[in-house]
């Protein structure tokens, strides 16, 4: 073999070994963790497993769910911050994301600096809705109402620092009317005091609220997102009813740890936002008012920043601190 030969050989072997080595070129290899940082059977819980389940299928390897609730989802993220930058770990970031980082005065993570964004999964809107004997069908009746009576009507929450409760607050504050917030351990105990006419009026999520309109022992008046939602297309949306500019959505989506390599990140959006462009998935989540809506990583890594942003104002107006 010449000289020049051989040059061309050892060349071809490098070139050859950089590929083999470049990030992601056999991933996955292993098991991949999905960190859910809240129990088992809500909708991020359900996305988590819809989304693990396919990957599985489709990659050959195992895909777990990991729950670990706490501290309004401070727990998970903390342990998703802190794993590996690998590829291996997942974490299901939610809207309570961009609200702590607010909310609380001191957290061990940086939810922008810490995570790398992959993809947004869906976006759910809340229903605002009042107890039938309070005068109000429509949004700006109900307006009119506080207004008239500064302090009289009070909202029900599943808790300081929610949707729920942010929604009441920004509401508050877009329409210069004063209803007191009343938080509750839980979405159960707030809908039944709501149902017994304790509290006035409520902002929650369209599967704990709709059934009780459906029923006629709530009024609904509008929904939180900037469309309607097809689960309840007679019901306009706060913004077109009276509020403009009003928006409160809850939303979704995967991250990774900080250093992740690009390449494998670029893998797990492809694959994922082909699987949240499944129809029968998007079905299966429509019924149940979310709305999937994959993104390009720079789409979602812009949304957080937007959203953190947002409640930043809301929570500095309202004076919300964690309890």
């Amino acid at each position: 073999m010449t000289l020049r030969a051989c040059f061309i050989l050892l060349a071809a072997i490098a070139v050859a070994n950089v590929h083999a080595q470049a990030p992601g070129a056999n991933y996955p290899a292993k098991q991949i963790r999905v960190i859910v940082p809240f129990p088992a059977g809500g909708p991020t819980d359900a996305i988590a497993r819809a989304i693990g389940q396919k990957l599985s299928e489709t990659w050959g390897q195992p895909v777990i769910v990991d729950n670990r609730p706490g501290a309004g989802g401070n727990i998970g993220t903390e342990l998703a911050a802190k794993s590996p930058a690998d590829g291996y770990t997942l974490f299901i970031g939610t809207v309570a994301n961009a609200i702590n980082q607010s909310l609380f005065a001191k957290l061990p993570f940086d939810f922008v600096r810490d995570f790398a964004p992959v993809t947004q999964n869906y976006v759910t809107g809340l229903i605002l809705a009042v107890h039938p004997s309070l005068p109000a069908h429509s949004v700006k009746e109900l307006i009119a109402l506080a207004k008239a009576h500064p302090g009289q009507l009070s909202y029900s929450s599943s808790g300081v620092g929610g949707t729920p409760h942010l929604a009441g607050e920004l509401f508050n504050s877009m329409a210069g009317v004063t209803m007191v917030h009343v938080p509750y351990k839980g979405s159960a105990p707030a809908m039944a005091d709501l149902l017994g006419g304790h509290i006035q009026l409520t902002f929650d999520n369209m599967l704990t609220v709709l059934p009780q309109v459906k029923a006629g022992k709530l009024r609904g008046l509008a929904v939180t997102m900037t469309t309607r939602s097809p689960l309840t297309p007679e019901l306009p949306t706060v913004a077109e009813a009276g509020l403009k500019g009003f928006e409160v959505k809850s939303w979704n989506g995967v991250v990774v740890p900080t250093g992740t390599p690009k390449e494998i990140i670029a893998r797990l959006n492809g694959e994922i936002v082909r699987i949240l462009r499944q129809p029968d998935l998007r079905e299966k989540f429509l019924v149940q008012g979310v709305e999937l809506v994959p993104t390009t990583p720079e789409e979602f890594g812009a949304f957080i920043k937007q959203d953190i942003a947002k409640w930043a104002k809301v929570i500095q107006l309202s004076g919300a601190r964690a309890e």
